[in-house]
């Protein structure tokens, strides 16, 4: 069995795999910290063999982490580093190591699933947009507050009072939180509706004659669920996307020096 862990900027999401493949995934709000709960859980776990994470919330818990993963199974944690190539992945940046370590392991999980093509969005604390052409090769990405972080910035910077910030069902509101918190859902959604015709255009255009089939829409991240309702077009929710290409290391010979 591989512990698999997922430390993302406000939460914590870790799953284990073993033969039958990915199991169930748990999240918890870290706050810097290891929640007691989620101590206890991995206290009464089997001993893994490999324990595998992807880090985005920062040095200090990575740290602990590491020395709970000592304390609790006498095993090294490996932390996953973004590659230039890897598993059929070639990072579009000129400094690979510039893409965060979850949205590159979001696109390993993305071909790990068969998407020749694919716009993958991860909605959390940020909201990151990247765009996947055929043969594994990464075109690059977009990067927008995420829904929270959207409406607090727009509250601070304005004398607009917050009132209660819930999105109708409505495209508009009338009340000015609730024009807010429906503004910024919408604006994802949009942005996500028009990177992925632009990435069809794109494939089509390469194909020469006819349309190329469309590319998949991925998408993941606590607030995924929020937007993908109002995304136009076919789509797949798939939560645990990061920790699936965490899961397709652990299923190779990957160490965090090759």
């Amino acid at each position: 069995m591989n512990l698999l862990i997922d430390i993302g900027n406000t939460n914590l999401h870790w799953a284990r795999q073993d033969a039958a493949g990915l199991g169930p995934m748990t999240g918890v709000r870290h706050g810097g910290g290891l929640p007691l709960d989620l101590l206890a859980a991995w206290e009464a776990l089997d001993p893994p063999r490999r324990v595998l994470v992807g880090n985005v919330g920062g040095a200090d818990l990575g740290e602990t982490v590491a020395r709970v993963v000592r304390a609790y199974w006498g095993l090294e944690a490996q932390f996953a580093v973004t590659r230039r190539d890897c598993l059929g992945l070639r990072v579009a940046y000129a400094q690979p190591t510039r893409l965060g370590v979850d949205r590159w392991l979001a696109l390993l999980g993305a071909l790990g699933r068969g998407a020749a093509a694919a716009l993958v969005v991860d909605v959390g604390t940020a909201a990151t947009f990247d765009v996947l052409a055929s043969a594994g090769q990464h075109l690059g990405g977009l990067i927008l507050p995420g829904l929270t972080m959207m409406r607090d910035s727009l509250f601070a910077g304005t004398r607009i009072p917050p009132g209660e910030p819930e999105p109708t069902d409505e495209p508009w509101a009338a009340d000015t939180g609730a024009a807010v918190a429906t503004g910024s859902l919408h604006a994802l959604a949009a942005l996500a509706e028009r990177l992925h015709q632009r990435l069809w255009d794109r494939l089509s255009e390469s194909a020469g004659a006819g349309s190329a089939p469309p590319p998949a829409l991925l998408i993941t991240g606590g607030d995924g669920p929020r937007i993908a309702p109002l995304i136009a077009r076919p789509l797949e929710l798939v939560p645990e996307l990061v920790l699936c290409g965490l899961a397709r290391l652990a299923s190779t010979q990957w160490r965090p020096e090759n």
